[in-house]
């Protein structure tokens, strides 16, 4: 009797020696309702699993005798903005020292680029490819402008559509693709493992690569530089 292989190469998917396989699920000498019951389980394990771009976020709290409990498991999908990038608020803290939520989501009030007044924003970016007909079509101050009265005033004017700068430290790791961080006058390659600290700095996440880049990012509200 065959054997399914789930990681076969799709050559072996389809031929198994001299007899015909069917999907990986085994050679056309075996049941109808076997193979038949492969194809529903495999239908619904993949129905029933997050998309590859989602992630599984898990927070803890405490319940009311004191005992650790998980507050949230789940998988969260990020949300699309304009020109293909996606973004997902993971949690948010709205005052120092920090506070908890030990029953509701905070991520889920609206936010906009900096973090609340004396907190921090936790959260995921997701930078497809940009070419460069879509990035001479942009507002010259595009994300400047997103961020308003909340960014600080020392700084250089921009010189890219995502450039911005905000009163904050952020801390951001490179989780998969690679990306530009432009700054005044230089541009830094980033690849899959590598940390920046911002220090409320002009900076653009740009990426002429040819998949997308997601970063992970704490921004955490500070003083005016």
């Amino acid at each position: 009797m065959a054997i399914w292989r789930p990681y076969a190469p799709a050559s072996q998917l389809w031929r198994d020696s001299s007899r015909t396989r069917v999907f990986g699920l085994g050679t056309q000498g075996e049941p109808t309702t076997r193979k038949v019951l492969w194809a529903i389980a495999v239908i619904h394990l993949s129905s029933a699993s997050p998309m590859a771009s989602d992630i599984r976020r898990v927070v803890t709290t405490l319940d009311a005798n004191g005992k650790a409990v998980v507050l949230f498991d789940s998988w969260l999908a990020l949300s699309p903005e304009p020109y293909g990038i996606k973004s997902l608020n993971l949690w948010l803290t709205d005052s120092y020292p920090a506070g908890f939520f030990f029953r509701e989501d905070p991520s889920t009030r609206p936010i906009g680029i900096s973090p609340p007044d004396n907190g921090t924003k936790f959260r995921v970016v997701e930078f497809p490819p940009l070419d460069a007909a879509t990035e001479a079509r942009m507002d010259p101050a595009l994300l400047q402008k997103a961020v308003g009265a909340r960014a600080p005033s020392r700084g250089l004017p921009v010189t890219h559509p995502l450039m911005h700068r905000t009163r904050s430290v952020d801390y951001a790791v490179i989780l998969s693709g690679e990306i530009d961080m432009v700054l005044d006058d230089s541009v830094t390659r980033l690849k899959p493992g590598d940390v920046v600290v911002q220090q409320a700095t002009n900076h653009a996440w740009v990426n002429h690569g040819t998949v997308s880049c997601r970063i992970l990012f704490v921004l955490m509200d500070a003083k005016e530089p």
